[in-house]
């Protein structure tokens, strides 16, 4: 079957994935809370109790929400590095010490056939991580909450079958919103996240011969919309020679509110 993922949210308001194959169910990020990932789960035919795990990017509560009351419900282990751990601890509650699986930042994790690396991003977190999973020679790479695209995590996510991409804001659209200065200041800065403009620029370099499809994820429900950053990053993308039409990369949408379809890499 090789792998198989869904987006179960992605955005301002919670974050959650689930990466499987015939053996292994993995959920990265618990944003949301535990009863609504149970439910987006459902709606994809899985049960929490099949899960085998969680992995941790980072401690913001869009991230974790529902994270304590999962791993207790489901006797789960979570994989976070140290700094994050140490940022979790007062915001999950008890997890069963067996549970606590302390990882390195860009260490490299196996689950049956599953193999998970780890590498550090930039966001205003203890020790932010993003994840790419192999199996065989498939690879799909997770990168959201990304200040900006250092030539680390560009070289990280070369030769991805399926990227999974942080495009968050649009710059005019954050530049006249009701944010406080302050805040829109740190979603611009390079620990912040990356605007549409950011993401295509980004994947002028990192779109290759393998790539097939890219996610647009992390989309801020009040400085973005669906349809405008699609056609912002598709634009800078043919601007650049790369066509969406005339290969086989394809744009695909996230939601805050529901999962995307099950996606094989095969």
């Amino acid at each position: 079957m090789g792998l198989r993922f869904s987006i179960l949210a992605s955005g301002s308001t919670g974050n959650s994935m689930v990466v499987t194959n015939e053996e292994t169910k993995l959920l990265i990020d618990a944003g949301l809370s535990a009863k609504k990932i149970e439910q987006l789960l459902e709606e994809r035919n899985v049960s929490g109790n099949e899960l085998d795990a969680i992995l941790v990017t980072h401690e913001h509560s869009d991230h974790i929400k529902g994270l304590g009351a999962l791993a207790r419900k489901y006797d789960l282990p979570v994989y976070a590095n140290e700094k994050t751990w140490e940022a979790l601890n007062k915001q999950i509650g008890q997890i069963a010490e067996e549970n606590v699986k302390v990882m390195e930042t860009g260490s490299m994790l196996e689950f049956d056939s599953i193999q998970v690396e780890s590498y550090a991003i930039s966001h205003d977190a203890a020790e932010p991580v993003g994840y790419c999973f192999y199996e065989g020679e498939q690879k799909l790479s997770l990168a959201t909450d990304l200040g900006y695209m250092s030539s680390k995590v560009k070289e990280q996510l070369l030769d991805s079958d399926v990227l999974v991409l942080e495009s968050n804001h649009d710059v005019e659209m954050l530049r006249m919103g009701k944010y406080p200065w302050n805040i829109k200041r740190r979603i611009l800065s390079d620990v912040g996240h990356l605007s549409n403009e950011s993401a295509g620029d980004a994947l002028c370099e990192l779109v290759g011969g393998r790539t097939k499809r890219v996610y647009l994820a992390h989309l801020s429900q009040n400085h973005n919309m669906i349809d405008l950053a699609r056609m912002t990053v598709g634009n800078i993308l043919e601007q650049n020679d790369i066509m969406l039409k005339d290969q086989s990369l394809t744009l695909k949408d996230t939601y805050f509110d529901r999962p995307t379809e099950w996606d094989s890499l095969d």
